[in-house]
């Protein structure tokens, strides 16, 4: 088969496209075609050595996809031909991929393979964020840093779903915009005084504060009300400053931790939350934008792409 590969960490020349060995099954997994392979920040992290990474060289990044079951392994209850997804496999940047049948996500007919590889990981984030991390309620205000961002569309689509309103912070008029479309009520830049337009909205502080940014963390605190929540799951923008304990007694407020693996910790708690996404896509109640799409053997260009800043939607790679 051809992988998307890495023998050496570095920029984007590093990787190679090149035949490699087929997966040899375990008996807890099933080999499926690749038809769409997600791509994100995290595969380039791995590719500069600087995240963690499974495997020996030359290495595969990538671990959201979709495909069909080319080889069931005797497992009753997949058969060749089954349109799947997955989410945390690894080694995804291939045309085979084996994945252990406790992380196999049933694929809808109504969901395509590209719409499958554009929303998981970023969406299952999302989901944990609005129903576990914090329990969004009918009438709340909720803060989202990089709200035009692969999460922050999501998040936002999602807390409008549960009633919330919703204020987005981001970096240009452009990516302002794209807020709005997802549904956010108001969209304000990093660059003006956005706490005090904050307060213009909500007097007291908003309910909750969705801060992927890290450094932005102690601001996140300043726009929240009392007995408010900060949910941090991201250091795009660096590592946060040490919190003082006696702050957040101060307020009675709650700083809360929020990691997708803690979540998808069962074939059933996967199904579950993918099955939810998928309904909610399905019946047009989460839109998403379009994907741009790269072929495998392109992903160069596709790692250049998102490392130029200038993708808004998803980037996918297509075998």
């Amino acid at each position: 088969m051809k992988a998307l590969t890495f023998s050496t960490f570095g920029d984007s020349a590093v990787l190679e496209y090149i035949e490699i060995p087929n997966p040899q099954l375990k008996n807890d997994e099933i080999l499926v075609e690749m038809k769409a392979i997600g791509l994100n920040f995290a595969d380039v992290y791995r590719r500069k050595g600087n995240y963690h990474l499974k495997g020996n060289p030359p290495f595969i990044a990538g671990y959201e996809g979709s495909g069909i079951v080319v080889d069931a392994n005797n497992h009753p209850e997949y058969k060749i031909g089954d349109r799947v997804a997955f989410a945390d496999v690894p080694f995804a940047n291939a045309e085979l991929v084996a994945v252990n049948v406790n992380h196999v996500l049933p694929l809808p007919e109504n969901i395509s393979f590209e719409t499958a590889a554009s929303v998981l990981l970023q969406g299952l984030t999302a989901h944990y964020l609005a129903t576990d991390s914090h329990k969004t309620a009918k009438g709340e205000t909720v803060l989202i840093h990089a709200v035009a961002g692969g999460v922050g569309q999501i998040l936002t689509q999602i807390s409008k779903l549960f009633g919330a309103t919703v204020i987005g912070l981001t970096s240009s008029a452009e990516k302002a915009k794209i807020g709005f479309e997802q549904g956010a009520d108001h969209v304000f830049l990093y660059n003006d005084d956005w706490k005090s337009q904050v307060f213009g909205i909500a007097p007291k502080g908003v309910d909750v504060v969705y801060d992927s940014i890290g450094s932005t963390l102690m601001e996140s605190f300043e726009a929240t009300k009392e007995c408010g929540q900060v949910v941090f799951f991201g250091m795009a923008g660096g590592d946060p400053a040490p919190i003082n304990p006696r702050m957040l007694m101060d307020g009675s407020k709650t700083l809360t931790g929020g990691d997708l693996w803690s979540y998808l910790n069962s074939k059933e708690e996967r199904i579950k939350r993918a099955s939810q996404l998928f309904t909610w896509i399905a019946d047009g109640k989460i839109k998403l934008s379009e994907p741009t799409s790269f072929k495998l053997s392109e992903g160069k260009l596709a790692h250049d792409y998102l490392e130029s800043r200038k993708s808004t939607g998803k980037i996918i790679l297509i075998p």
